[in-house]
């Protein structure tokens, strides 16, 4: 794919001709992993912000800044109006030099990771799209308008570049989707049910080789608790204090295990003496369970994985009140627990934190990071102990910390808004 001319902008409707379906067996397209060589890393600009205090702009340039001397960047915006505010938000050097190239297609929310531009390569360089439904994570059905326009976002940026879409039935998100450059994949069981309960775990499988390219499908039972779907209701967290979760994904794999290289899987663990909560006590649990499961399977050659157990967060608390864009949002949920939203008073959250959402993105990992002056030396240690631990496992790459906390207010990190889009190299 050429490089992209000084801010180039081209808007899709949904009229245009569409690019027929492909099936993905002739030419052999595949999901890469990561830490192959990316051409590109793609952003939606945020429409909103979770948090008056806490702005998500601020996030999204300090991402493209970090990215900048080692990537092209692709930035995604709506409409004209945020067009204007992205020439503001991003440095006029990286416009000018065509480091950043502005694309302006429909969207609603700005999850790049879940349902934009999912590229697949193949040996003959050449890209094809994976093209999977889209439900807003559960929350409504793939009928409800906003699902529909996100959904769609995959398929305008394959009609732009003249690519080969390779559709599915299947609902599933990209940031569930965790590869290594060899044909292996992991998936949440917790996560693939919830958004296909008519499909088993076979079917799910299936259609996930089809589409991904992969050859080996490795189920992990569930993600970390601070991530279960919002509607299920309040969790209980430090203190015994009851949290509501942030509009959360139940369970995505970006946030507790991730592919470092084709052998070595990262996995989120609650150090025992952090057992201490609720919150805590469940995630340590699950961790157990999906250490387990890696630890008794092989990668597609029949090799076994090296685990290495990365220290998570301490729970990330927080409020949020009226006028806070989630706050509104969970204010209209309907629990499945029975609860009511108490509308005009301060809730309790606890936000989807994660130093395993990285991103990968050729000489550099963007990486979370939590404390701030204020907060207290142990939330400092345990960041830098897990910068150690993900450098130590990148050393020829630079590693640079981000306060994502204005993201993870919402449900997600820094993986779950941006997405690689390869190199395509032919064999």
């Amino acid at each position: 794919m050429q490089k992209l001319p000084l801010l180039i902008v081209t808007t899709f409707y949904f009229l245009s001709c569409q690019n027929p379906t492909k099936k993905n067996t002739e030419n052999a397209f595949r999901q890469a992993a990561e830490y192959e060589p990316t051409e590109a890393v793609w952003l939606l600009y945020p429409k909103v912000t979770h948090k008056k205090s806490e702005p998500i702009t601020a996030v999204t340039l300090e991402i493209i800044q970090a990215l900048a001397p080692y990537t092209n960047i692709k930035f995604v915006v709506a409409n004209d109006s945020l067009e204007a505010l992205a020439k503001k938000l991003i440095p006029a050097n990286l416009l000018k030099n065509s480091t950043v190239s502005i694309f302006k297609f429909p969207y609603r929310e700005f999850w790049t990771r879940d349902f934009g531009p999912s590229f697949l390569v193949n040996d003959n360089g050449e890209k094809a799209m994976a093209d999977f439904m889209f439900n807003t994570w559960g929350y409504n059905d793939t009928s409800d308008v906003s699902a529909k326009i996100d959904e769609k976002l995959d398929e305008a940026v394959a009609n732009y570049y003249k690519i080969p879409i390779i559709s599915t039935n299947i609902v599933s998100e990209g940031g569930d989707h965790e590869v290594n450059s060899k044909g292996t994949l992991l998936l949440v069981e917790a996560v693939e049910k919830h958004r296909n309960p008519g499909q088993t775990l076979n079917e799910i499988a299936a259609e996930c080789k089809r589409v991904l390219g992969v050859t080996k499908v490795i189920w992990l039972k569930q993600g970390v608790r601070d991530d279960d779907n919002s509607t299920f209701g309040k969790i209980e967290g430090p203190d015994k204090k009851m949290f509501y979760t942030v509009l959360t994904t139940n369970g995505h794999v970006d946030e507790f295990a991730r592919f470092v290289n084709d052998s070595t899987i990262l996995l989120a663990w609650v150090k025992p003496e952090d057992r201490k909560s609720a919150v805590e006590i469940e995630s340590a649990k699950r961790m157990e369970v999906n250490y387990n499961i890696l630890k008794n399977s092989t990668d597609q050659n029949g090799k076994p994985f090296k685990i290495i157990k990365v220290p998570m967060p301490y729970p990330v608390l927080n409020t949020l009140k009226t006028g806070d864009g989630v706050y509104g949002i969970l204010s209209e949920l309907t629990y499945k627990d029975g609860s009511k939203f108490p509308k005009g008073k301060t809730i309790d959250v606890i936000a989807a934190a994660s130093y395993l959402n990285f991103l990968i993105a050729n000489k550099v990992v963007l990486m979370a990071k939590y404390w701030k002056p204020g907060l207290p030396d142990e939330i400092k240690k345990r960041d830098e102990e897990a910068f150690n631990m993900i450098q130590n496992v990148f050393p020829d790459k630079k590693i640079i910390a981000i306060n994502t906390l204005a993201v993870n207010l919402g449900g997600g990190g820094m993986h779950c808004i941006t997405i690689n889009e390869p190199k395509a190299i032919k064999k």
